[in-house]
């Protein structure tokens, strides 16, 4: 059974650093594109960043670009996503997910994702 598990999540205050980790299980990584997302309460999820399969190539949302950093370990299978200077606005459900297809302006965006884990809370509050 395809599945990613999303861990590292917790409670921050602000200023802080957590990372993420993205585990897959029943497939290699290194053939998918994985994003990570959030989703705030009452709110749309959104994409925060993506790495390619090579991992050369990254984007990221404007909101996080120059705090967080993705980066992969296909030999471990897995994704992570670093956060640093952490702001109480950060605060949300963040999920990974795979996707096979896209191009760079489309894959901050949910729909193209055909894998996705359960989530890891990550709250940030003083």
């Amino acid at each position: 059974q395809l599945q990613l598990v999303e861990s590292g999540g917790g409670l921050v205050q602000p200023g802080g650093s957590l990372r993420l980790s993205c585990a897959a299980s029943g497939f290699t990584l290194d053939s998918y594109t994985i994003g990570w997302f959030r989703q705030a309460p009452g709110k749309e999820r959104e994409g925060v960043s993506w790495i390619r399969t090579s991992g050369s190539d990254t984007k990221y949302a404007d909101s996080v670009k120059g705090r967080f950093t993705i980066s992969r370990d296909n030999r471990r299978n897995t994704v992570y996503l670093q956060m640093s200077s952490l702001k109480p606005e950060d605060t949300a459900v963040y999920y990974c997910a795979a996707t096979r297809f896209g191009s760079d302006f489309q894959l901050l965006q949910p729909l193209l994702y055909h894998y996705w884990g359960q989530g890891t809370q990550v709250t940030v509050s003083s």
